[in-house]
């Protein structure tokens, strides 16, 4: 699958996890750092999640919907309200589920990056985040990697194909 999606690398106050790398899944950052750039207004949307910050840059961000192209942000429900509050036009919102909560659960554990304590209040908070899907514009139950990517590309093709998308000079092209 190739959309021509750019991805968006999020800024993190929280320690790499094994095989992350630094600029490509995550900038990671002190919270005095993250402190600095939030105050300077750098972040489109930001959230606290469990002890650890996360941040989307806001000039990548804007620079992408200024020249039309797709960016895909993988953020949590707090960063997609805010997007959702100052981009309204340019936001298409797609809930990420999986097929149930002990495959979570599942998923979590094979992963191998937390502990038992760290795994639960990541169930409890995934259990309280899946009842804002309604909200968003598009869900996917991620049971099948490759049936989600397929799905995402539909969701994409179709938001590319909107009348309320097409940009002046090809609304110009029928007159």
């Amino acid at each position: 699958m190739n959309l021509g999606l750019q991805a968006s690398v999020s800024v993190t106050t929280r320690a790499a996890r094994p095989g992350e790398r630094e600029g490509i899944d995550y900038s990671f950052v002190s919270e005095e750092e993250f402190r600095r750039k939030l105050a300077a207004g750098d972040f489109a949307e930001w959230a606290q999640v469990f002890d650890s910050r996360y941040g989307t840059p806001r000039e990548p961000l804007e620079r992408a919907i200024a020249s039309g192209n797709d960016i895909l942000l993988d953020i949590d429900i707090q960063g997609a309200r805010q997007l959702r509050q100052k981009y309204p036009n340019d936001t298409v919102t797609i809930f990420v589920l999986p097929p149930s909560f002990s495959e979570l659960e599942e998923r979590l554990r094979r992963r191998g990056t937390e502990d038992a304590s760290a795994i639960e209040r990541r169930l409890m908070r995934a259990r309280d985040e899946a009842s804002a899907f309604p909200e968003y514009d598009y869900l996917i139950i991620n049971s099948d990697l490759s049936e989600s990517l397929r799905q995402l590309e539909a969701v994409v093709l179709a938001e590319r194909l909107k009348v309320a998308r097409l940009t002046p000079e090809f609304t110009a092209w029928n007159r």
